[in-house]
């Protein structure tokens, strides 16, 4: 299988991260715009119940960067 058929074809900013806390890191706005898409998308077929626990994924996510930024410890 060719090495860009494992990763989309990007290129990785690193070669191996280490951590899933790493990678999320890495790739959080694309996690963010991705929950904000499953949340409308539920909205559009009528589950828009649904939608507010993506969008509190994406705002737990989003405070925990925040802070970590704030007290020196990420990205």
């Amino acid at each position: 299988m060719p090495d860009d058929a494992v990763d989309g074809g990007f290129e990785q900013p690193f070669e191996n991260p280490a951590t899933v806390g790493e990678l999320a890191e890495l790739y959080l706005g694309n996690i963010l715009y991705s929950l904000e898409l499953a949340a409308l998308w539920l909205e559009q077929e009528g589950r828009g119940a649904d939608a507010p626990f993506y969008r509190g994924i994406a705002r737990k996510l989003a405070d925990a960067h925040g802070a970590a930024r704030r007290t020196g410890g990420g990205g």
